[in-house]
Parts: C-alpha cells; sequence; structure tokens
C-alpha cells in the first residue's frame, strides 16, 4: 500500500476529497501527513479530525526561500511518502524539491492546461472569454504549471458568471479528478513517456 504526502496552504477541500477516499478504499493508499506552510490553514482542523499527523513549515519563519525549502525537503522526505500531493499549495516549488521529487510530486490546477498557467486562472478564463474551462492533474516538473498532464476534466462557462461562480464549478470536478489521479498513482498505473503520461487498463 502507497504512503502519500499531501501539501496544502488553505481549507483543504481538496486534501478532504483525497482522504474520503482512502478511507473508502477507492485509493489503497494511507496519508501519512498534510505538510502546510501557513500555521493558520483549515486544512489543519481537517487533518485532525482525520487523525493525520500535520507539519507546518511556516514560510514567514525563514528569512529566504532558499532557507525555506531546505527545511521543507526535510519534512517531505521525512514522511517517506511515496507520492506527493499538491492539493492547494500556494507556493512555486524550487529545482531542488522538484527534481527530488520527480515522477512521484502532482499537482491539481484549475485550468485547463497548458492554457491559464499561474495564478488566478478563473480569472484569466472569463477575461479571454473562452466557452469552456476545466482542471487539470498533473506530475509537477520545474516549469509553471507544465509537467506532463494525467487528468482533465472540462467545465461550461456560463452567462452570467463571475470569478467565484466558475471556481465552484470547476471545484467540483477537482474534487473529482484528483482522487481518481492519486488512486491511478497508488495503482501503479500511470507512465510518463516524454509529454504524455500513459494510463494502465484496470
Amino acid at each position: 500500500m502507497k504512503k502519500i504526502a499531501v501539501l496544502a496552504s488553505g481549507r483543504g477541500s481538496n486534501f478532504s476529497a483525497v482522504i474520503e477516499r482512502i478511507r473508502d478504499r477507492t485509493i489503497p493508499a494511507v496519508c501519512v501527513a498534510l505538510i502546510t506552510d501557513n500555521p493558520d490553514a483549515r486544512a489543519i482542523d481537517r487533518a485532525t479530525e482525520a487523525g493525520i499527523p500535520s507539519v507546518v513549515v511556516d514560510y514567514r519563519a525563514y528569512p529566504d526561500r532558499k532557507a525555506y525549502e531546505v527545511d521543507l525537503l526535510a519534512a517531505i522526505q521525512a514522511t517517506g511518502a511515496d507520492l506527493i500531493v499538491l492539493a492547494g499549495y500556494m507556493r512555486i516549488l524550487g529545482d531542488r524539491i522538484v527534481n527530488a521529487c520527480a515522477g512521484r510530486m502532482i499537482n491539481i490546477h484549475p485550468a485547463l492546461l497548458p492554457s491559464f498557467s499561474g495564478l488566478h486562472a478563473q480569472r484569466q478564463a472569463l477575461e479571454y472569454g473562452v466557452r469552456v474551462a476545466g482542471c487539470t492533474v498533473h506530475f509537477v516538473d520545474t516549469g509553471m504549471d507544465s509537467g506532463p498532464i494525467i487528468l482533465q476534466q472540462c467545465v461550461p462557462v456560463l452567462e452570467g458568471d463571475d470569478e467565484e461562480m466558475l471556481t465552484e464549478r470547476i471545484l467540483r470536478e477537482e474534487h473529482r479528478i484528483l482522487p481518481e489521479a492519486v488512486r491511478l498513482f497508488c495503482e501503479d498505473r500511470l507512465t510518463i513517456s516524454g509529454r504524455r503520461v500513459l494510463v494502465k487498463q484496470g
């Protein structure tokens, strides 16, 4: 059974979606830790309720990003996790961490990559005037939301949508495809081949 660690910065709804699928045995894994850069993150409460250890590596306590990432990488490695899941973790990770976790770190992004990478993806989509938005789970590489894509889901952009409305519609799909991607990884069904992720049939 695989071990996973989750990095989150905020309310932790995607974190909850993953651990719920672990609890009902849809995902053959155990969540060994929540790691957060934010001591006030709601995700900590969710972890406590689920009996999952939380590790706070508070970015504000460090003089610079390099010093922060030394301790963050140590915290990740200390979990012994097979898979690291970025579930609303709001900081860009440096090359040292990404390379140390290559092929076993995934991220959820609220856009159909490669469109609208970075922050405020839903706002970017509305300002561009797209008719279809969505979300993407991808492996993490050293670029900005540029790693090989595992799963995507389309979401319609409706007349009258504002950023909050579109965000909530996309989030419902994030809660579905992130656990599914975690499941596929934990079942050893994902293979990276260049820019493509091949999914072995179950």
